[in-house]
């Protein structure tokens, strides 16, 4: 311990990351204590978090705003790819991971720290995504992990730790909350929504507001694409940044994106995770169904099966990796013709799509339709479907010629 003469570490101002400044203090005694703090659009006020680290023991804290960073570099990413874990988790708090990782090295770096902390617990899945992503970057670095060591062992703990130093918290004994919030989504745990049968409380939410009490009634709006990437709302150009913002407002006004799920950690446990996610929700619907008509039916299976994959490869901590690179590359290629425009239906707790179109779209009407004007020539099916059942036909066959039964009726086994 005696060794490490700086520390720089991930400082978000909440329980945690609260009490592990003075307890890096006095547990590395000597050690200059630096903390970073990445502004991802959290929502929250960060003017007066430099001077808090610095109240609570901290040489120096740097802040910087990341919003842009984490739009570009990762957010668009896993919407380019329809990344979602487990067909429900859009990925927020996971994609943060590596960028703040990132610039904790970066930080590291400017103050010649030879270590670097972070306040995720032992049986969460954050403590991989910082460092597996921190050994990426600097396999030099000494990571420090206070919630696997310290005997702070429960969130009560925690606040009385923070209470007899002074020192203020976002959180009380009667709202025990581990909230991560961020530009494209948050996340809500502990307290009493550990027990999977009770409903989360209606004080936890923080970016939708109750279905029940939403405006009556709906409005449509129509999100614009270029090459996957959202770009408009109504026809008013924005930045993706601006625009995710807006969505949020809009349809968090509404109760649009709130998640209740099960999920299984990489740790190897099942978590109750409870998220709200309102404009990611509607850009990862229209995102999909536009490439429902701009993507050929091969390409577009396939790139479902990738998606899943690429999900896990967020979620599992390892994007700063040559596998996420590569599959990157191929799921940025899919959105060349991902371009248009889709009108989406907002009301109490419910989004729907309403329209579609893009000039790239591979819709014919002429094709589909089974009215006038059908172009679909219906001679062509039948060698189609002689050709497409020939394999099963054949089987029948040669089972028929051996005396085997055509079907075998498959009934569970009894214990």
């Amino acid at each position: 311990m005696s060794e490490i003469k700086k520390i720089v570490t991930a400082y978000s101002g909440g329980l945690d990351t609260s009490c592990m400044i003075p307890w890096l203090s006095e547990a590395y005694g000597g050690a200059e204590i630096y903390g970073f703090t990445g502004d991802l659009g959290q929502g929250e006020d960060l003017s007066g978090i430099r001077e808090k680290a610095i109240r609570t023991g901290a040489v120096d804290c740097v802040v910087e705003d990341l919003q842009d960073e984490f739009v570009e570099d990762y957010i668009l990413p896993a919407v380019h790819a329809s990344a979602v874990y487990e067909g429900m988790y859009p990925l927020h708090t996971a994609l943060g991971r590596p960028l703040l990782a990132k610039k904790l090295v970066e930080t590291a770096r400017k103050f010649g720290a030879t270590a670097v902390a972070h306040g995720c617990t032992g049986k969460g899945n954050d403590q991989v995504r910082f460092e597996v992503a921190i050994r990426a970057l600097a396999p030099d670095l000494e990571i420090i992990a206070p919630l696997r060591t310290w005997d702070l062992l429960t969130r009560e703990m925690e606040v009385e730790y923070a209470l007899e130093r002074k020192i203020p918290i976002p959180i009380t004994k009667a709202k025990p909350y581990s909230i991560d919030q961020n530009l494209w989504g948050c996340a809500i745990e502990c307290g009493e929504m550990e027990d999977l049968w009770t409903e989360p409380p209606a004080d936890a939410w923080r970016m939708t507001k109750d279905p029940s009490h939403a405006p009556r009634g709906s409005i449509e709006m129509v999100l614009g694409f270029e090459q996957g990437t959202p770009v408009s709302i109504d026809g008013r150009t924005m930045s993706p940044t601006a625009l995710i913002k807006e969505l949020n407002q809009v349809a968090g006004g509404f109760g649009v994106g709130r998640i209740d799920m099960v999920e299984n950690r990489v740790v190897g446990l099942k978590s109750r995770e409870v998220y709200e996610a309102p404009g990611a929700s509607l850009i990862h619907m229209a995102h999909t169904e536009l490439e429902r008509i701009c993507l050929d039916r091969a390409t577009f299976n396939y790139k479902n099966k990738m998606s899943q994959d690429f999900a896990n490869v967020i979620y599992d901590g390892v994007w700063f990796s040559p596998l996420r690179e590569a599959m990157q590359a191929f799921l940025e290629e899919t959105q060349r013709t991902v371009t248009g425009e889709v009108r989406i239906r907002v009301s109490a707790g419910l989004a729907r799509i309403t329209g579609r179109r893009s000039p790239y779209s591979l819709y014919d009407m002429g094709l589909a339709t089974y009215s006038e004007g059908d172009t679909f020539d219906r001679t062509t099916a039948e060698g189609f479907m002689a050709l497409y059942g020939l394999p099963y036909k054949t089987i029948a066959e040669v089972r028929r010629k051996a005396g085997q039964p055509l079907f075998v009726k498959r009934r569970p086994q009894s214990s």
